[in-house]
């Protein structure tokens, strides 16, 4: 464009940086010099200059419609579609249901949309009883986020025998695929750092609270979270004993996590093991600010129904306000202990407080939790049967001498140091064995059962030798008696649920046939009735029978029981 061409009112591309500007005036300094003053898109004004030389970036721009229908269709159709799925969460409240392979039930759809989904940013203890969805409730809740751009990458921590639980549900129901965080996957990563490469992630709680190789990798710059999902939350426990508090690797896992992550969700159906005062540092994982400094029984209540939600059983209806599962109706039938079974238990339950109080002394961690399991799972099993006890009393008597003949073999004398004590287990290492399967569980508890003791020297483990012969033959006698008056009370609520004619079903142990009498099929009664008309033995209303739990009324102080390992999503 030549200098010449520039007048009042020409659009020209050039004068300001490439873009397209409007000339207001134009003033000539000789033949090859001319000042322009322009308006530029964005409504500023200008001068400039200009030279003969710079006739080569001048473009003069015809005038014509602000806009243009020139593009490439399919283009247009795919970013129209994009934005109107982008947007679809305004037209649809419920696009997570709608779009996936679920059918919700009310008490779902109130956590996730009532409850959860309005708080911004998202601190929350989902706490509803096992059975209630928990699982679903969290995929509809990610899936909802993702749908609203307000979440793209999301961390699911869980115990190990749920991830791949996990990645199918989110698979198959909501059409998310989660990857495994497993070793071979972050070893091959392109980036060095597996994390930043993935935006669906599942990760093996332990893996992450043992590692710090991973914990760095989580905490590397790209590896913050918008959503954070932990999965039977009650393992991230911190204990307080009396101004001490103990932490787990768990909770400073979760810690690191929650301050990495807009959104953090914890899942488990027992949020609180009886004291407030644990229960206030779990809740500070979701508020630190609220449930900072020391707990007060008199001075600070853990008020937090801002901040979780629990649904017992009892409550989850369906649609139409029928009772998602039956009513639960649980009694406790009461027995007295036979003379001798009342003296095993005494026995039996002095030499576990005894011992527990010398795992305390110990001042070891690890040893004094590996006793103290040991001895609950003694004490679980003596208020199993006679059989259960003699049992454990044996193997745990015959691992102890053969410990004892290995440590008369190196020792100096009886008041020798121990060399060997078993096996040795943490907090963690404990909760990583709830976690166990059924086999394996019972294994590992029966090995720690069998190993586990306080005793420090050789003398005081030729003492507890000498005190489970002891309990052992009083275990022998109340075993040969048969008269293990539990049982019979068992059998007397059993024969109360079946007919004598089929008093157990097939599967039932020959014991229980033989005392019973079975002969045949099994029926239980309705309303007193037998179905088939006949009455040959006791009925009962099958509601009537939920639940039953058998407990010696002649010993006041309950056995130490673990708590039931359960899934509640």
């Amino acid at each position: 464009m030549r200098l010449e061409d520039l007048s009042v009112g020409a659009v020209v591309r050039g004068l300001s940086h490439g873009s397209i500007a409007t000339v207001t005036t134009v003033k000539w300094h000789g033949n090859d010099v001319v000042e322009v003053t322009y308006r530029d898109a964005d409504g500023r004004v200008a001068s400039v200059l200009l030279y003969r030389d710079d006739e080569a970036r001048l473009e003069a721009v015809t005038a014509g419609r602000p806009w243009a229908f020139d593009g490439d269709g399919a283009t247009y159709r795919l970013v129209s579609e994009a934005h109107r799925i982008r947007l679809a969460h305004l037209f649809d409240p419920l696009l997570a249901v709608h779009t996936s392979l679920v059918d919700p039930l009310p008490h779902q759809l109130t956590a996730v949309y009532e409850r959860m989904l309005p708080v911004q940013p998202l601190r929350f203890l989902l706490a509803d009883d096992p059975g209630a969805g928990k699982t679903i409730m969290a995929g509809l809740l990610v899936k909802e986020l993702i749908a609203r751009a307000d979440v793209r990458r999301c961390l699911v921590v869980c115990p190990g025998s749920l991830a791949e639980q996990w990645q199918d549900e989110m698979r198959e129901k909501f059409h998310l695929r989660f990857e495994i965080a497993t070793n071979e996957n972050l070893e091959s990563a392109a980036t060095s750092n597996w994390f930043a490469e993935h935006h669906l992630v599942i990760a093996r709680l332990d893996k992450l609270s043992r590692n710090e190789d991973v914990q760095r990798k989580l905490q590397a710059p790209g590896t913050a979270w918008d959503l954070v999902i932990f999965d039977e939350a009650h393992k991230l426990s911190a204990t307080a004993f009396g101004n001490e508090v103990k932490y787990t690797k768990r909770y400073h896992l979760a810690e690191l996590l929650g301050a990495q992550t807009r959104h953090l969700l914890l899942m488990t159906a027992t949020p609180h093991n009886g004291k407030d005062v644990d229960f206030q540092l779990f809740l500070r994982l979701l508020d630190s600010d609220r449930f900072e400094g020391a707990f007060r029984d008199s001075v600070r209540v853990a008020d937090a129904d801002d901040l979780m939600r629990r649904v017992v059983k009892e409550q989850l209806v369906t649609f139409e306000g029928k009772p998602l599962f039956p009513e639960r109706r649980a009694y406790t039938v009461a027995y007295e202990l036979s003379e001798r079974g009342a003296d095993l238990y005494t026995q039996v339950t002095r030499y576990v407080r005894e011992e527990f109080d010398r795992a305390e002394a110990l001042m070891q961690d690890k040893r004094a939790g590996t006793v103290g399991f040991a001895l609950t799972m003694l004490q679980r099993r003596l208020a199993s049967s006679p059989e259960a006890i003699y049992q454990s009393l044996r193997r745990r008597k015959e691992r102890l001498e053969k410990m004892h003949r290995e440590e008369q073999v190196v020792a100096r004398g009886d008041v020798a140091r121990m060399t060997a004590t078993g096996l040795q287990l943490d907090t963690d290492d404990l909760d990583d064995l709830e976690d166990a399967p059924g086999d394996e569980y019972e294994a590992r508890s029966t090995q720690i059962a069998d190993e586990a003791t306080a005793a420090r020297t050789v003398e005081e483990l030729r003492a507890e030798i000498s005190t489970l012969s002891r309990l052992e033959a009083i275990a022998a006698d109340v075993r040969r008696d048969g008269d293990d008056r539990k049982w019979h009370e068992l059998r007397s609520v059993l024969e109360q649920v079946f007919t004598v004619e089929g008093a157990a079903p097939h599967y039932a142990s020959p014991e229980l046939r033989k005392g019973t009498g079975t002969r045949g099929r099994g029926h239980s009664g309705t309303n007193g009735a037998c179905p088939c008309g006949a009455r040959r033995g006791r009925t009962v209303d099958r509601d009537q029978a939920r639940t039953a739990t058998v407990a010696p009324s002649s010993v006041h102080r309950s056995p130490p029981v673990l708590p039931a390992r359960t899934r509640g999503s």
